[in-house]
């Protein structure tokens, strides 16, 4: 059956999970300040400020059967992250209730930043958050005003998001510099590719009938130190570390995210592990000098 899905803050993610959702003959519609990136997508266009849904009535916001709420943050800091996380997702939320036949579900894209552990504890989605930094808290306000509202929700906590065009952690290999061996810090991620391939998963489950949980970690299947997949990348690129990094206090988190949840509802990773995903990314992005004949 063909679905409308409304993807409000339709960037990279967005606009990947779009183009999945075409293929399978789906209406997708996009939300953004600027709609100039969404040309040539078949992505229809929808330009909008959440700001102005303040007190707006049904007609904001086109009718849709799952709504997909990917907004990021402008700038780090506080009041851009109230803005655009528990504020302009309860604009959303408002609008949505108001429509005669409300989506069947709004998936709401978090972060395993709300997350505060520190000594490489495994989290799950029972884990208690404890982030102590305001983005973290905020996010877990945001996830509190979906998951607590009349419309079905799922919040999808995604770890360290890579992918085409998001390799800073290669340019920092690249340059010579790897994260320290000690304190160990724990690293989490997740390719782009899974990202999108996991949204699209929860929506072919509940039009399969399958029940969703209000909550979902999205990570991949090897928790791993930041020092080793840098030191992966390094190999990979045949270059020496001559900078040793040191993460600042006030970032400093280490835990290890348990993704089987998502894996129970029969998701399998495109890329299991950062080895497969950046392997991706570097040939892609042609970041591995070419072999000799």
């Amino acid at each position: 059956m063909k679905l409308t899905v409304l993807i409000i803050g339709c960037g990279d993610i967005g606009i990947t999970l779009g183009r999945e959702l075409l293929s399978e003959g789906h209406h997708v519609i996009g939300v953004r300040r600027q709609v100039d990136a969404l040309k040539d997508t078949g992505i229809e266009p929808l330009a909008l400020d959440l700001n102005d849904l303040e007190g707006a009535d049904a007609s904001a916001l086109p009718h849709a059967d799952y709504v997909i709420y990917t907004v990021s943050a402008d700038r780090f800091e506080e009041s851009a992250y109230q803005s655009a996380y528990p504020d302009g997702l309860k604009r959303v939320l408002g609008v949505l209730e108001q429509h005669k036949t409300p989506p069947k579900r709004v998936f709401f894209v978090s972060s395993t930043s709300v997350y505060g552990q520190q000594e490489g504890e495994v989290v799950s989605e029972d884990s208690p958050t404890g982030s102590t930094s305001f983005s973290g808290k905020l996010m877990c306000d945001a996830e509190q005003a979906l998951i607590n509202h009349s419309i079905p929700g799922t919040v999808v906590r995604f770890s360290g998001i890579y992918g085409p065009g998001r390799d800073r952690l290669i340019h920092q290999v690249a340059e010579g510099r790897i994260a320290a061996v000690t304190p160990v810090s724990y690293s989490n991620r997740i390719h782009r590719d899974d990202c999108t391939g996991i949204l699209a998963h929860l929506i072919r489950c509940q039009e399969k009938g399958d029940s969703l949980a209000d909550l979902y970690l999205g990570s991949d299947c090897e928790p791993v130190t930041l020092h080793n997949v840098m030191a992966w990348l390094a190999k990979q690129l045949k270059v020496e570390s001559t900078e040793t990094m040191q993460s600042p206090l006030r970032r400093r988190t280490s835990k290890r995210c348990d993704n089987s949840r998502i894996r129970e509802t029969g998701y399998e990773f495109r890329y299991p592990t950062y080895k497969e995903g950046y392997a991706q990314v570097l040939k892609e992005g042609g970041f591995l000098a070419p072999q000799k004949a």
